[in-house]
């Protein structure tokens, strides 16, 4: 039974307003009772007024809205409020130099093979092209080769030629020490004889002197001891003759054993000799032509060393990444020809990276170099610390850079700060993202 109809109906009714008041209550309880007739019989009895629960609800309801509201205000307020009390920049974006490589050499271009699978990333020292030179000069180098190979041609020749100087000349040494050697002979025979004819001479003047005794007794004739007399005389002068014959053989024999031979028939040398000191001298020539080849042929081995690591240097070249990075711009294709000096590509330097932001004209009048500053990316992560490094004002960033500074137009004066802590190796380069810098005087000053 609805607790409604079991009130008596009021029997008064003062105005018409309190019939319509009372009706429009009656009428949303009766609604409040037909959804929720379970949660009605379970209200206690004792409640004075029915309609307060619904009351404080409402007032719940208004309070939430209220604080949701305070929040939101508070949180899209507070941001625009700081961003105009700090000191930041108008427009930030992380940027980072361009390194241009260039063909060392004349040449067609091919495509080195990658060892990563990103093929805009490059490490440092990897190969990202290759050059080759089909037509590069190698005329020094022919050159070269030719006086190796005419060189070592010779060489044989020139062996050859002293080895049969060397017999020749083992010949004639020989021979002259035959000759040496008989000469000696000859002359001690003829100082031998000399020495004879000294005893002829003696052998002579005995027999004058044994005639002498006999003649006294008749035994030897006059004419005898005249003959033996005259015998004595040229036994004499012919020992004087041979005495100085002994002194000239003495002489000659002691130039025969130094070297030297003595003779009115002939030179102080014999024609051996003579031809053995030739041969001997041709032996040092040959020999030094054989040195001078060796020398030669080592300088050559080293010459040609040289010049063929300078004919593959102008002949191919691999251009090689001087830092790590990304590949920015590719300016060739596989199979082009280049000219040396030509730009090929360029890599962008990811380990200098740096943040290029653009500042009204009363935050640039007061900002100075070496001030502390801080990167807020707009991606929502940390804020990231550096330093200012460059202000130019309006005249742009003199530096070859990615994106070039002017792309940041909505305010003429430019700054560059250095952020250190930017990890932009590899395929985490962030160059490109954008943020806001903020400006730390303070930080700076202490």
């Amino acid at each position: 039974m609805n607790q409604e109809q079991q009130k008596p109906v009021p029997e008064d009714h003062t105005s018409v307003s309190n019939d319509e008041e009372s009706g429009a209550r009656g009428l949303q309880r009766d609604l409040q009772d037909r959804l929720q007739p379970e949660h009605d019989e379970l209200v206690s009895d004792s409640a004075p007024h029915p309609e307060a629960p619904a009351g404080s609800a409402r007032m719940v309801r208004r309070l939430l809205k209220v604080g949701i509201g305070l929040a939101i205000v508070t949180v899209f307020g507070w941001l625009p409020l700081r961003a105009v009390l700090q000191t930041s920049s108008v427009e930030a974006v992380v940027n980072a130099r361009i390194v241009t490589l260039r063909s060392p050499i004349d040449g067609t271009v091919s495509a080195k093979p990658q060892k990563s699978t990103q093929l805009s990333v490059v490490r440092e020292g990897d190969a990202i092209l290759h050059v080759v030179n089909a037509r590069g000069d190698r005329a020094r180098l022919d050159d070269l080769r030719r006086q190796m190979s005419r060189l070592e041609n010779e060489r044989p020749s020139l062996a050859a030629k002293l080895a049969a100087a060397e017999t020749a000349q083992q010949d004639l040494a020989r021979q002259a020490s035959q000759f040496r050697d008989g000469r000696i002979l000859q002359l001690e025979a003829r100082i031998a004889e000399i020495e004879a004819a000294a005893a002829r001479r003696e052998e002579a003047v005995a027999a004058v002197e044994r005639a002498s005794s006999l003649i006294k007794s008749g035994s030897v004739s006059t004419v005898e001891m005249a003959r033996l007399t005259r015998e004595q005389a040229i036994a004499q002068q012919t020992e004087i003759g041979a005495r100085r014959r002994l002194d000239a053989a003495k002489v000659e024999l002691t130039a025969a054993r130094n070297g030297t031979y003595l003779g009115d028939s002939y030179n102080d040398r014999p024609s051996s000799v003579q031809r053995e000191e030739e041969m001997r001298q041709r032996v040092s020539d040959l020999r030094a032509d054989l040195a001078h080849a060796d020398a030669e042929i080592d300088w050559l081995t080293h010459e040609i060393a040289a010049e063929q690591l300078h004919y593959v240097n102008r002949a191919e070249a691999d251009i090689k990444a001087p830092v790590g990075g990304r590949i920015w711009e590719m300016m060739t294709s596989p199979g082009e020809d280049v000219r040396a000096g030509q730009p090929l590509l360029k890599l962008l330097d990811c380990s200098g990276a740096v943040v290029t932001a653009n500042v009204t004209e009363s935050v640039y009048n007061g900002l100075k170099l070496g001030e502390q500053a801080s990167f807020e990316p707009n991606d929502g992560s940390a804020a990231l610390q550096g330093e200012i490094v460059n202000l130019t004002g309006a005249s742009g960033a003199p530096a070859n850079l990615a994106i070039n500074p002017d792309a940041l137009n909505k305010e003429p004066y430019r700054v560059t700060v250095s952020m250190p802590a930017l990890d932009t190796t590899g395929k985490d380069c962030a160059v490109g993202r954008t943020g806001r810098v903020v400006f730390n005087a303070d930080a700076a000053k202490s």
